[in-house]
């Protein structure tokens, strides 16, 4: 048996032939770096898996807020211009209020009347909810006080007068119903 395998040749055995022992060891070489390179293969493998999930997740996420964003933005566009229209509105119903009814006037406080039930639609149309809390208990979250009055027979804490309107844009306030709350008798 030959001890050195680079005496192979000289010994008339050609060079790619080889030995039981050479060619097990040669095989178990290569499978170990076909093995090791399939596992890092793997391992690239898992890591790009596991980005891609966070980008698509990241991805959701931002087209998931953007539709909220836009929404709000289709939802509350008008606000501005409502709140300007909400005293266009007082002003019509404070004109209302004033006007005595006199014969020759009928004509003219109809028409004011006829525009302000107009007014009241086109506001309701754009999703604009009237806040009149008059005999309600007092609510901080949608009324502002901005005074007090001893009213007997009504309930501690209840509006019993409303100066101003409140109006709600959707569920969201636009402007709190300025009101006058029922104290209770000092005794």
């Amino acid at each position: 048996m030959l001890e050195d395998p680079q005496a192979l040749p000289e010994a008339g055995i050609p060079e790619n032939a080889a030995t039981p022992s050479s060619s097990a060891t040669g095989e178990d070489g290569r499978t170990e770096r076909l093995q090791a390179t399939l596992e890092d293969a793997e391992r690239k493998a898992q890591e790009n898996w596991e980005r891609y999930l966070r980008v698509a997740a990241e991805f959701e996420n931002l087209k998931k807020r953007t539709q909220r964003e836009v929404e709000n933005v289709h939802r509350y566009a008008l606000e501005g211009f409502i709140t300007d229209l909400i005293s266009v509105k007082d002003s019509l119903e404070l004109g209302l209020r004033s006007t005595p009814r006199v014969e020759d006037q009928s004509g003219l406080r109809e028409g004011m009347e006829l525009t302000l039930r107009q007014f009241q639609q086109l506001l309701g149309k754009q999703g604009v909810e009237e806040i009149d809390p008059l005999h309600q208990r007092f609510n901080p979250e949608f009324q502002e006080a901005i005074g007090t009055e001893s009213v007997p027979n009504a309930d501690p804490e209840t509006v019993v007068g409303v100066v101003q309107k409140g109006y709600r844009l959707r569920g969201r306030l636009l402007r709190p119903a300025r009101v006058i709350v029922n104290r209770p008798d000092e005794a």
